[in-house]
């Protein structure tokens, strides 16, 4: 397996500072990497540096990308001989919330999708939520006053919003039950072809049964704690897009070994 980052914008043979710690802990692995300019990528040029070797399995670690931009991305891959470890079905699989809720509805809050140009006030109306959660297929509004609302006529103010800081909505709106979540209790793990994975300690049992529903090959699981006592996962992510947060480099690059040895 060969691993792919973009570059610094400033330092075009280092990696982006974001990953830069990433890419010290995985070449510490064994693992060898390239690196690409995701801004000359985005106008239609793709060129890595080292060259990406033929029949290499290529992971993807970097910034999110659209549909397109991923399929193009994958594209690229092949183009050079190699392919990508996660496939656009299978990136999208976990990217994008409505492909990823049906198979674990019972495991996480309550969730409607609507269209761009849906009347989401007068749909919020219908469903009558103490509050209400918006969010695009993707990403929550973490700018402004947020994404958690408790009246519909608030909804203008998120959309918005989101268009206003975030430039475009990506697939829909997302419309997400509002739980009672104690702070400081979220948790993110990686499941690795099928196998979960966690920073350190125990993966709770609502990991592993998500790991036995959702077979993307790469993403991660957010766990929280709600009042109750009991675990829900608040997000799925594809892996190659997904923070370390709660990892360390080390530790990530640690569960890649593993995946790569299995």
């Amino acid at each position: 397996m060969h691993l792919l980052y973009p570059n610094s914008l400033i330092h075009r043979r280092q990696p982006d500072e974001q990953y830069a710690a990433e890419v010290e802990a995985v070449r510490a692995t064994g693992y060898e990497i390239s690196l690409f300019s995701l801004d000359e990528f985005q106008s239609g040029e793709f060129l890595a540096v080292p060259p990406i070797p033929a029949a290499a399995k290529i992971l993807y670690r970097g910034w999110m990308m659209s549909a397109v931009e991923y399929e193009g991305l994958s594209s690229a891959m092949t183009g050079c001989g190699a392919s990508p470890v996660v496939s656009t079905q299978e990136y999208l699989a976990s990217h994008y919330l409505p492909n990823w809720y049906p198979q674990i509805r019972d495991l996480t809050p309550e969730t409607r999708v609507y269209t761009v140009g849906c009347d989401l006030e007068a749909e919020l109306r219908t469903l009558d939520w103490p509050e209400y959660f918006i969010k695009d297929y993707v990403k929550s509004l973490k700018t402004s006053t947020g994404s958690r609302i408790s009246k519909p006529e608030q909804a203008a103010r998120v959309v918005a919003d989101m268009h206003r800081f975030r430039g475009i909505i990506e697939g829909g709106f997302c419309v997400r039950r509002v739980e009672d979540f104690l702070p400081d209790t979220e948790r993110r793990y990686f499941v690795l072809d099928a196998m979960p994975q966690a920073a350190s300690g125990e993966i709770p049992q609502i990991v592993h049964e998500c790991a036995s529903r959702l077979r993307a090959p790469f993403y991660s699981v957010d766990v929280v704690q709600r009042a109750d006592g009991q675990l829900r996962i608040v997000e799925i992510g594809d892996g190659q897009v997904s923070d370390l947060v709660g990892w360390t480099p080390g530790q990530f690059a640690a569960i890649l070994k593993r995946l790569c040895q299995h």
